[in-house]
């Protein structure tokens, strides 16, 4: 209620809804002539374009099926690896090694954090329709303030994944069931720097992923069960 960002109208037995980010706006309603009257009615008080059915919003690509919706971010995918120049590198079928366990590293090689900081900060970008790189992301993330040849070497297979899954995406699917069900995890002082936990959850509505994420926790869980406890709660709390 502070800073309102989702609008719902309700006329009727009709529902709209105003998705607003800035100065972009997606809206849709079960009744045509209501999203005529608000295109009219927002052109009328504001200098701008209608771009007609929404195909690509805030870097997704959004494509409308009869059984459902897509959403992919291969074009931002294809400009982050030209971006880094790894268009053309070697393809990687998973995205991290299972013996590859990060760390400081004090004594190895010093890299080029600007660059390095800039990769994480695109990748963080592409975890809005790509979860399945969250963990790792998240994980590389936590080494920008000093990173090491170390941590470069994880995050370019970050990129050498993303070379062989370009086209993955979310998909939404028609007329599913509205449950909200959650789902988490924990690892148990799974951090080498600070021995903390992190946790992980995502949230389906129906068989439609809408949440997700992969944290570190604030404190060190002391056993198995309250690192469990923390992440039971954050998943909670994002379920109310």
């Amino acid at each position: 209620k502070a800073d309102n960002t989702l609008f719902v109208k309700k006329f009727n037995k009709d529902t709209m809804y105003v998705q607003i980010y800035v100065d972009d706006i997606v809206f849709g309603s079960t009744n045509l002539s209501l999203c005529k009257e608000f295109a009219k009615t927002m052109q009328g008080e504001f200098e701008m374009s209608m771009m007609g059915e929404v195909t690509f919003f805030l870097g997704l690509q959004i494509k409308q099926m009869s059984d459902g919706i897509f959403i992919s971010q291969s074009k931002y995918c294809n400009e982050l690896l030209k971006k880094f120049g790894m268009e053309w590198c070697k393809e990687a079928t998973t995205l991290v090694s299972n013996s590859c366990n990060l760390d400081l590293d004090e004594k190895g090689i010093a890299v080029d954090n600007s660059k390095y900081r800039g990769i994480i900060g695109s990748l963080l970008y592409l975890t809005a329709s790509r979860p399945d790189i969250m963990f790792v992301v998240c994980l590389c993330a936590r080494f920008k303030a000093n990173p090491k040849e170390s941590h470069t070497k994880v995050v370019k297979r970050i990129l050498k994944y993303l070379r062989g899954t370009m086209n993955v995406g979310l998909w939404y699917p028609k007329g599913v069931s509205l449950s909200l069900i959650g789902y988490l995890d924990s690892d148990y002082v799974g951090c080498r720097v600070d021995r903390k936990s992190t946790s992980g959850t995502c949230h389906l509505l129906g068989s439609a992923l809408v949440s997700w994420h992969s944290k570190k926790q604030a404190c060190v869980a002391l056993s198995t069960a309250e690192a469990e406890y923390i992440a039971t709660g954050s998943c909670c709390a994002q379920i109310l």
